[in-house]
């Protein structure tokens, strides 16, 4: 049976492949591992294999499983599903990133909840791309605004964008969706946001979001296996 470690080194081994096809570094990309529905010995496999970065789309799930596993020197709990204000308290104290930022209400909650003694909390904002119905995030023509004003909280720090866009027919599609959140990106940094992270690409479209300028893709499928949401 393939295990955590090995699936971790395959999905390592297809990212250095598209960041060499892209004409990138190989360290260009950081791996997410998203854990969510698995449990806590999952991510200690994954630990033990060298990764890090873990993401999580459910509040309580999360901080449970942060509490069991525990102190790790350099690991790092990403928030990545749709946030409610009435959840920002537990991912205000427990994670280190927020990657579903979409509206100020949810950014200003954080950054009054963020504890004083630990690091700021490190937030990209959800830019809903392509206008799927069904999709949380913000419209790139509000980001502007938006971007400017999560940047000016204290205890947060705006380090860039994430997207999901809505399934592509094809690579060059899918590229294309990835290519307009980099436009938006850059566009903010020539306002001197100073963004450094688009968070693009799961295991369905990680080539063409790393072909476009991802600099983080979260992968689960990949690397625990299916999952089995009756009993998440």
């Amino acid at each position: 049976m393939t295990t955590i470690g090995d699936n971790l080194q395959s999905q390592r081994a297809r990212l250095w492949r598209a960041c060499e096809q892209a004409g990138r570094p190989p360290d260009a990309v950081r791996l997410l591992a998203v854990s969510k529905t698995f449990g806590p010995n999952a991510v200690r496999d994954a630990l033990a294999a060298g990764q890090l970065a873990f993401g999580e789309n459910y509040v309580q799930e999360g901080v449970d499983k942060i509490a069991a596993v525990g102190a790790v020197p350099g690991i790092e709990w990403h928030c990545i599903g749709p946030l409610q204000s009435n959840k920002t308290r537990p991912v205000a104290e427990h994670f280190d990133w927020v990657q579903s930022v979409d509206r100020f209400k949810i950014a200003q909650r954080l950054s009054e909840q963020r504890p004083t003694h630990l690091a700021p909390l490190q937030v990209c904002i959800q830019v809903n791309v392509d206008g799927g119905a069904n999709k949380s995030g913000v419209t790139p023509a509000e980001l502007p605004a938006l971007a400017s004003a999560v940047a000016a909280l204290p205890r947060l720090k705006l380090r860039g964008l994430m997207a999901i866009p809505e399934p592509a027919p094809d690579a060059e599609s899918a590229r294309a969706v990835f290519a307009h959140v980099r436009v938006l990106f850059e566009a903010l940094n020539t306002h001197g946001l100073g963004l450094d992270t688009l968070s693009m690409g799961m295991s369905d479209d990680l080539e063409p979001a790393v072909a476009a300028g991802s600099t983080m893709v979260r992968v689960g499928r990949g690397v625990f296996g299916a999952r089995s949401y009756a009993t998440a």
